[in-house]
């Protein structure tokens, strides 16, 4: 496979970091800019709102320019706007920054799986798309666990300065060694949502939506739980999240041999009821700081187990418009991050921390009712054949 494939691995992994990196040091934020925890969690939540509409408008704006050159213009973007942060002495300043790296950030993550698919001959295309994604994974998995243990060490801006330098260095690296790509034709926004006509297809999106809200809605504010619920200093609070990270990464193996041994619908359903179940208990565990620990990897391990499972259901459901569902997917759990990190903010500042996994817990039924629609549900015939793209 070109190896080239492994520099936009790279490229995404760091897009990816920026999004999720002020969980872990949303107090640090609060504190030093003196706001509050809810308001500090809102920058999250703007990153990932603003992600998942900007993605498919600047596609379809851009579709006209060379792709190296987007790539480039895109990463000096988002190399300024993580400058901004660094800089930042204000709310605001802070928030305008955050839009205008998950602008550009949004944007560098669909350039980075079209490149990559088109660098490598057919036989390695979904490989090379799927080693992308890794690095997306993998940054929001581990990007609080960096962003913690540096923030703890020097500052909530040390985290954003190693992000600065990584963008400068991926920069480098897409100018000297990838070659011209030409622009394809962007499927136009209204053909790509045409395809949630189908039922099936549109209760799976609902279904991923629906997850990562649940699980961002205590996953956002864990730093916070951690310190009130068992008072862990910083450095505890760093090997928790570590922890985390690493058992999440497995998790996303685990559920897609799980997948392949019992099937997709088996396995979307078996996981959101086991994860509903250990959010639901993490509250109650908190007495026991090795018993939290098990129920905390558990939890961790199924909110990465779902996304193999659910991605070849999606694919299963609609072959022919497969990469289509790839990206509104993707769009669906960045809206679910926003949401859920926005509801678990307004928990905090109008209850207690201590009520985030519940909360969460019940957009997790949520989505449990709406994967059994998905997969219960039979469209009508016109529906059916809506998702067929002309």
């Amino acid at each position: 496979m070109n190896k080239r494939v492994y520099l936009l691995t790279i490229v995404s992994f760091v897009v990816g970091m920026v999004e999720l990196i002020i969980g872990g040091i949303l107090d640090l934020i609060a504190n030093d800019l003196g706001v509050s925890l809810g308001k500090a969690g809102f920058l999250i939540t703007i990153f990932s709102l603003v992600f998942a509409i900007a993605a498919p408008i600047l596609l379809t704006m851009t579709a006209h320019i060379e792709r190296k050159r987007l790539t480039i213009i895109s990463l000096f973007v988002f190399l300024i706007g993580n400058a901004l942060v660094i800089v930042s002495q204000t709310y605001s300043m802070l928030l305008i920054a955050r839009i205008l790296s998950a602008v550009s950030g949004s944007l560098l993550v669909v350039l980075c799986v079209t490149m990559a698919s088109n660098i490598v001959e057919e036989k390695y295309r979904a490989r090379a798309i799927g080693v992308v994604f890794m690095g997306i994974s993998a940054s929001l998995v581990l990007g609080i666990p960096v962003g913690l243990m540096l923030g703890n060490a020097f500052g909530w801006r040390a985290p954003f300065i190693l992000i600065t330098a990584l963008t400068v260095l991926s920069i480098l690296g897409v100018h000297f060694f990838m070659n011209t790509l030409a622009p394809k034709p962007a499927i136009p926004i209204k053909e790509q949502l045409r395809t949630l006509k189908n039922r099936r297809i549109l209760f799976a999106q609902i279904t991923s939506f629906l997850f990562l809200a649940g699980h961002l809605t205590l996953y956002g504010y864990l730093t916070p739980f951690l310190k009130m619920t068992l008072g862990l200093n910083g450095t505890w609070v760093s090997i928790v999240y570590l922890i985390f990270g690493v058992a999440a990464v497995f998790g996303g193996g685990i559920g897609g041999m799980l997948a392949d041994k019992f099937g997709t619908k088996p396995t979307i359903i078996g996981v959101i009821i086991v994860f509903a179940v250990s959010i639901f208990m993490i509250p109650y565990t908190t007495f026991a700081f090795p018993l939290f620990l098990v129920v905390m990897v558990i939890w961790s391990m199924l909110s990465w187990a779902i996304t193999p499972a659910m991605q070849s259901y999606l694919i299963e459901s609609s072959p022919e418009t497969s990469d289509i569902q790839q990206s509104l997917n993707n769009s669906a759990l960045h809206f679910g991050i926003a949401f859920g990190s926005m509801i678990g903010g307004i928990v905090i500042e109008n209850a207690s921390v201590e009520n985030n996994a519940t909360v969460g817990g019940l957009l997790i039924i949520l989505a449990l009712g709406t994967a059994v629609l998905s997969m219960t549900k039979k469209a009508r015939p016109s529906q059916e054949s809506a998702h067929t793209i002309s």
